[in-house]
């Protein structure tokens, strides 16, 4: 269930220290080949990350032997010396490992502002690079937790391959292409172009649509790593389609264990004219705190749904909108319709279908409620 299912891939997690708790920080993938393909998506937010800048730059050739991450520490607005402990930790792992630095992927996650110990993160890699194995995947799981409750992993089978994949995020997630510290492997034989597509095509369909509290982070991250090691070469649809379920499957944990949440909610928005009108209508109302805290308060309160809908610039006639809560419709054509106490939102799944009869597209983004343990659990940021 984890980035060692499929063949030619080896992990560890250990503790190095850059957790005050004492809990595993370093995590460690590598790619043994015989194929190196890689692809990866980041944050869009202008304020990146140094492993961010430096992973952009490893991926210009769409290949790479390892990725190193570290929780514990975001290094990010650290300056030049920030730079330098990432460029010193892909150094390490790449003298370790007999290759070159450009081969190495850098992720942090962490509190911002704070430089990292060199030193330790050193130690780290150290005794990562030997606790190497083809069982190492939920170590690494484990050892890039922040806020999470629990490690997130995930595995496909194919026909002659596997896909397989770690996550890692409880907070600050919304859409950017990434989401959070995502590292999938695969052993089937994928060229570049192949794998960039396909890995595109499934963060946008999952984590891009993902929107638990409209914060970007600053060093999102997922790397897909190919190691051909099956011998298998899949056909592009079936490989895109198996990589979407396991990237969804991440996501979906992802969305349950959200910081302090109480109800995943599933926006379904329907009749659009296009797929962006339905994505922009979904994220709108993802990102109401009104919206959210009426779920929290077990409210079915579809004037706070209309009213974020009306933010938007997607095409649909205000007085003919329609908005059900798990299947009952409580408005129609922009005026009451089944009765509220009709609606149950004390289980933990709770849909929102909003129908803008503007058209055929629909979209699904997903979010969660806002609730006091949320509040709480940013007030006072620890690791």
């Amino acid at each position: 269930m984890t980035v060692t299912a499929p063949k030619g891939f080896r992990a560890a997690g250990v503790a190095a220290g850059l957790k005050s708790s004492g809990k595993p920080d370093v995590a460690l993938v590598v790619n043994d080949g015989p194929w190196d393909v890689a692809a990866a998506v980041f944050t869009t937010n202008r304020c990146k990350a140094n492993p961010v800048l430096w992973s952009e730059q490893v991926m210009a050739d769409r290949r790479a032997k390892a990725v190193v991450l570290n929780s514990g520490g975001a290094n990010c607005y650290t300056g030049p010396t920030g730079f330098q402990t990432t460029h010193a930790s892909a150094e390490l792992v790449a003298q370790r490992l007999g290759t070159g630095a450009g081969d190495v992927v850098v992720c942090s996650t962490g509190l911002i502002g704070e430089q990292l110990d060199r030193a330790a993160l050193s130690t780290g890699i150290e005794s990562a690079v030997e606790a190497l194995s083809e069982d190492g995947g939920p170590a690494a799981a484990d050892a890039i937790m922040t806020t999470d409750t629990r490690s997130k992993q995930a595995v496909r089978e194919g026909t002659g391959y596997t896909i397989g994949g770690i996550a890692k995020g409880a907070g600050m997630l919304a859409p950017a292409l990434a989401t959070m510290l995502v590292v999938v492997t695969t052993d089937a034989v994928v060229d570049a172009e192949t794998a960039d597509r396909a890995l595109r095509a499934a963060t946008g369909a999952t984590f891009d649509r993902l929107d638990s509290d409209g914060c970007m982070s600053t060093n999102d991250t997922v790397l897909l790593m190919c190691s051909g090691a099956s011998g298998t070469t899949p056909e592009a649809e079936e490989f895109t389609s198996l990589l979407t379920e396991v990237c969804h499957d991440l996501a979906q944990q992802l969305l349950r264990d959200a910081e302090g949440s109480e109800h995943d909610i599933a926006i379904d928005v329907i009749n659009a004219a296009t797929e962006d009108d339905a994505l922009t209508v979904g994220r709108a109302i993802a990102r109401s705190n009104l919206f959210k805290t009426a779920v929290f308060g077990k409210d079915p309160n579809w004037g706070r749904i209309l009213a974020a809908v009306g933010t938007t610039d997607a095409i649909f006639d205000p007085a003919a909108l329609d908005v059900a809560f798990n299947g009952v419709w409580i408005c129609r054509g922009g005026e009451p319709g089944e009765s509220r106490d009709a609606v149950d939102l004390s289980n933990r799944e709770v849909t929102v279908t909003v129908d803008l009869k503007a058209g055929e597209r629909s979209a699904t983004i997903w979010t969660n409620d806002l609730t006091h343990a949320y509040v709480h659990e940013n007030s006072a940021y620890s690791t």
